[in-house]
């Protein structure tokens, strides 16, 4: 456990030596005021915790100063970590047992998508599963061929179509070959739309669905990545996603490079859905489960030095 915690320790500088750091400052010393709580507000929200969960942590600090007697900000650094605690979770047992497992990708151009599929895809081929990649995003040629690029260099098999086909049909035929060549997983790439993009998102339905005829039951797991530098704009992203193929998961790639790790709690409390991975890094093995303790010992380590 010692290299985990390390390793997101170092994924987290940015977020840790950015807002947290100016949190230590808040804290080092002098009796509570209400501008001890102003500035913590304010720092809490440019890190992204979104205005709704900041107001809740502040009013809770507020309440257990009053209850708790306590005088010193420095006082309320252990409670402040006690009140993100309870607002960040671990995320359910990821279970791979149904045969084969079907793992829709949704997400907008950018956002690390692509990449993030085939860290996937290399963790489960690490546990031993056979994986399957579908290259349903039809919408731009560039994206099929870089998810072919992957799948040779993972040695991995994939059903693709040509630019411009039918998203659906691919979807389709993907979850058809796993099922015939009996994979344990297949992960299913979708178009990289814009949330705002109406008939990009009537498409993205439809291959939900046809999916769900391919398989009864399937997708399993829908998966939204999002990428961790864009902060609360993520989240509008979020929402429109959800609305349209009800994702039952997030994947925060590209934390390693953001300051606004604090999306991480915004996501919990707005959209109710667990962090399942965080990208920590650009190579294969730097896509992490996500670990709430290591998470929390990564943002807030400078408040304890």
């Amino acid at each position: 456990m010692v290299s985990i915690f390390s390793k997101w320790k170092a994924g987290l500088t940015k977020t840790s030596k950015s807002t947290f750091n100016q949190i230590k400052a808040v804290l080092g010393g002098g009796d509570i005021d209400q501008a001890t709580y102003d500035d913590l507000e304010a720092l809490l929200i440019q890190a992204d915790l979104g205005v709704e969960t900041t107001r809740e942590v502040i009013q809770a600090l507020k309440h257990a100063q009053i209850e708790q007697n306590i005088i010193k900000s420095t006082d309320l650094e252990n409670l402040l970590r006690q009140e993100l605690a309870k607002r960040i979770t671990e995320p359910p047992l990821l279970s791979l047992d149904t045969q084969p497992t079907i793992i829709l990708i949704v997400g907008v151009n950018g956002s690390g998508k692509t990449t993030t599929i085939a860290k996937l895809a290399y963790r489960f081929q690490q546990q031993g599963k056979k994986v399957i990649l579908g290259a349903a995003d039809t919408y731009r040629a560039a994206a099929i061929d870089q998810l072919q690029i992957w799948a040779e260099r993972l040695n991995l098999p994939i059903i693709s179509g040509s630019p411009g086909a039918d998203a659906g049909a691919v979807a389709y035929d993907a979850v058809q070959a796993a099922i015939a060549r009996k994979a344990d997983v297949a992960i299913i790439d979708t178009a990289g739309r814009l949330h705002t993009r109406y008939n990009l998102m009537e498409e993205l339905k439809k291959v939900y669905r046809v999916i769900g005829k391919a398989l009864p039951s399937a997708p399993h797991y829908v998966w939204l990545v999002l990428d961790a530098t864009t902060g609360q704009n993520a989240l509008q992203q979020a929402r429109a996603f959800q609305q349209a193929v009800q994702i039952n998961g997030v994947i925060l790639a590209k934390l390693d490079s953001s300051a606004r790790g604090g999306m991480a709690f915004a996501i919990q409390k707005e959209l109710g859905v667990p962090i399942y991975f965080a990208g920590l890094g650009e190579s294969f093995d730097d896509l992490e489960p996500f670990n709430s303790q290591a998470f929390l010992d990564g943002i807030l380590s400078p408040l304890s030095t």
